[in-house]
């Protein structure tokens, strides 16, 4: 059976599929299986989808995205546009009504205050936000009663829908967080690895990089959910573990992220415990090029900023040189299958975002050597390594640990070899890459390495806050705790200046204009080098009831709603 027959086939099985419970907890135990384990249920200090995701049974956004990509209130009465009168006609404001009788985990009133509170937090001038592109162009939030949110932006916005919306900007309580502002946020254990929400989960255990374990939250505000009177969420292991325990040994309920080769995966499926899922949004397998030095015999505070800028990567002719030596049909075929596209983009779906500017399916060992050449970056020692101004073309390409990851990077590393670039491999523990832990030196926040490959997509349809992630002051930096999404450190003023125009357009066709045109500038000057559009592809039991994959907010967002067969 073909991978992409048998992974549609389950999406429409599973779609659908009407809930069947009847009381709240009365099914029982539900267990999840992350491969990459959560570090942190705060994710205003994680980048890590792991972390978004996990959080996002416990602690909620004023509303998200289905699985269609629509606005849907989540927290609210209703979406607010210019129509019912919701978002102001000059385009500068935006009020939400939250619903009435809405309570914390802890038995407390949710109210604005909580709302302006997770802005107050994630903006504080002392601190560091992963997740502050969503607060771009917010002037303030007002707060006129206890159930009414006023966002007002400094200047027209067609797309008023960043703050508060999706997973990745969740409301925090203001009474738990009230002593974590600023500085203080990462020194918040309590808080940040068990915070009170209005999800319908609650955590009665923590344990970092390894098990969550939770109950259902007795205040949910449908008396009838959860089903379930558990959680056991258990991180870490491989993708080859996560598929194998749901869909042949039936051990777990549900496995996030199979990142593994569509063949691994029909043949996991045969097992008949359980059934892949997928679909295709904007998730890019990339590599990231730090525009920054990341030597190590820089003094800290220095090592991955903009004080030092890197010795080569910032040349076209090498960067583009490392993207013409690259096979992506190879990649695709090697790692997804029909799970995978080939793509030349960043932002590569929505459809109207995809730009068509590039091409990039046919490797040309060739004509990159040919532009090094031209560009005088040639081996002038005989060594087999080209140099830059006297450097050699000497790079650390590192990723997380995955059987899929370090078959790309052998194969990049051979291809690099032939155009005399050499490449020292290194991979590191997803729970760790993708923590927020600011004083490791190993997160891909940090960056201390001169390329780096993973992937990552955006909550909703519109890439707006997305292609923020690719503003100069978004770079992590020590002064942020080495929280900010800027992940190569691009900095372009003309790249800043067209974004802000993104912010003040208004109409898809004009938007999607100016989207397009960030995505390559950004590209072609060297931020990254994309790879493959990867669909996401996970399992759930076939005694698992309700679960809608959706590509356009986190993946557990209707776990309300998932009840044992």
């Amino acid at each position: 059976m073909k991978i992409k027959t048998l992974l549609m086939g389950a999406i429409a099985a599973t779609a659908f599929a009407p809930a069947a419970f009847a009381e709240r907890g009365s099914d029982g135990n539900v267990s999840i299986i992350y491969w990459q384990a959560p570090s942190i249920l705060n994710p205003f200090l994680s980048g890590g989808t792991k972390d978004v995701e996990s959080a996002s049974m416990i602690i909620e956004p004023l509303a998200r995205y289905n699985q269609d990509g629509q606005l849907v209130p989540w927290l609210v009465t209703e979406i607010p546009t210019t129509g019912n009168g919701g978002v102001s006609s000059d385009l500068t404001s935006i009020t939400w009504n939250i619903t009435p009788g809405l309570k914390w985990s802890d038995g407390s009133d949710f109210t604005s205050a909580d709302v302006k509170f997770t802005y107050d937090y994630c903006t504080h001038p002392e601190g560091g936000c992963a997740q502050v592109t969503k607060f771009e162009g917010v002037s303030s939030v007002e707060t006129p009663d206890a159930t009414t949110v006023v966002v007002n932006f400094a200047a027209p916005t067609p797309n008023p829908y960043g703050p508060f919306v999706g997973g990745e900007s969740p409301i925090i309580q203001a009474a738990q967080f009230a002593d974590c502002l600023g500085a203080k946020a990462p020194e918040c254990t309590d808080a940040n690895f068990g915070p009170i929400g209005t999800g319908p989960f609650v955590v009665t255990e923590f344990r970092p990089n390894d098990v969550i374990t939770m109950e259902a939250n007795p205040n949910y505000r449908d008396p009838a959910k959860p089903a379930f009177a558990s959680v056991t969420f258990k991180g870490g292991g491989s993708a080859e573990d996560s598929g194998r325990a749901v869909m042949e040994t039936g051990e777990f309920d549900y496995g996030w992220n199979l990142q593994l080769a569509p063949d691994v995966i029909a043949k996991m499926a045969e097992g008949g415990k359980g059934t892949p899922v997928a679909g295709f949004g904007p998730l890019v397998e990339r590599l990231m090029l730090n525009q920054t030095n990341p030597s190590p015999d820089l003094a800290e505070g220095v090592r991955s900023t903009a004080a030092e800028p890197h010795p080569f990567l910032r040349d076209p002719a090498v960067y583009k040189a490392m993207s013409m030596a690259l096979d992506r049909p190879l990649l695709v075929e090697v790692g997804y299958g029909t799970a995978g596209n080939v793509t030349c983009n960043w932002v590569p779906a929505p459809a109207a975002f995809n730009s068509d500017t590039f091409t990039c399916d046919t490797q040309d060992i060739a004509g990159a050597n040919a532009m090094l050449d031209a560009a005088g970056v040639v081996d002038t020692d005989g060594d087999g390594v080209r140099e830059k101004d006297g450097v050699p073309l000497k790079i650390l390409y590192q990723t997380s640990t995955n059987a899929v990851r370090q078959d790309f990077q052998a194969l990049i590393k051979a291809w690099w070899a032939e155009i005399g670039i050499e490449t020292e491999l290194r991979n590191i523990n997803a729970s760790v890459f993708f923590g927020g832990d600011p004083g490791s030196p190993d997160t891909f926040q940090k960056f201390y390495a001169d390329v780096q490959m993973y992937a990552n997509t955006f909550n909703g349809t519109d890439p707006q806050a997305y292609l923020g992630n690719g503003l100069c002051d978004k770079a992590p930096k020590p002064e942020s705790q080495w929280q900010g999404e800027n992940i190569s450190r691009f900095c372009m003023p003309e790249y800043d200046a067209l974004h802000a125009q993104l912010t003040t357009t208004a109409g898809i066709d004009e938007r999607a204009k100016i989207g397009k045109q960030l995505n390559d500038m950004l590209v072609s000057n060297g931020g990254m080098i994309p790879l493959v559009q990867r669909g996401r592809v996970s399992a759930h039991a076939n005694s698992l009831g309700g679960v809608v994959l959706n590509v356009w907010d986190s993946e557990l967002w209707n776990v309300a709603d998932w009840y044992r067969k």
